[in-house]
């Protein structure tokens, strides 16, 4: 893959401000497949686009949602505790804490563990699978904005770094075995910072402009 990067120039096409210096700098038409726009002032990152990131996006989203059904289901740990094997899944766990009148933590789990990682999900598969077979989704800026603003929310490594401290307090009390889920949260994380990374709202927009009603 070509990659290239460059130090746009105010001459360009489209225009984009500088977040740090406000400066407006202009798009250069390039053959790259994936190329970083610099701003020539200050250096500061303004865009990254690749001719394939509605693909790259709608993959990696599908992926993303088979492993959280699956880490859903599945148990997260589980333990050896003098003859008795206790395991439970994260749906157990908000029902645990909810039944231990702890409404406002067992909510917050769900939501930042489960609701929030499907909305982005199924709002990324939204936009995207419309938009590359040239049609426009409904409610296009509505998701996207939503999608903006749910992302921070999903906090899948604090759930990961929660288990490995309990594991290792728990670890001269107990057996502890890792459950299937484990590992498909820890896949999970990359993906969803993977995501993170090359979702570009300005690459949405162009292909929005250019798809049919």
């Amino acid at each position: 893959m070509k990659t290239d990067v460059m130090l746009s120039t105010p001459q360009g096409e489209g225009q984009t401000a500088c977040r740090e210096c406000d400066l407006l700098v202009g798009e250069e038409p390039t053959t790259a497949e994936t190329y970083i726009a610099l701003c020539p002032r200050c250096g500061a990152h303004l865009y990254r686009r690749s001719r394939n990131s509605l693909e790259h996006t709608l993959a990696l989203a599908c992926a993303a949602l088979v492993l959280l059904a699956i880490a859903s289901v599945f148990p997260v740990v589980g333990l050896n505790l003098q003859g008795q094997h206790i395991d439970t899944t994260v749906i157990g766990a908000v029902t645990q804490l909810w039944q231990a009148d702890m409404h406002a933590v067992s909510l917050l789990v769900l939501a930042t563990t489960t609701v929030t990682p499907l909305l982005e999900m199924t709002g990324l598969i939204w936009l995207v699978l419309p938009l590359m077979f040239g049609r426009r989704p409904p409610a296009f800026a509505r998701v996207l904005r939503t999608l903006q603003a749910a992302h921070p929310w999903a906090m899948v490594e604090v759930l990961i770094l929660g288990i490995l401290v309990a594991l290792v307090k728990l670890a001269h009390l107990a057996d502890v075995l890792p459950g299937p889920a484990m590992p498909c949260f820890a896949m999970l994380m990359l993906l969803l910072t993977t995501l993170g990374a090359i979702i570009e709202p300005r690459d949405l927009w162009q292909a929005w402009e250019e798809a049919k009603q």
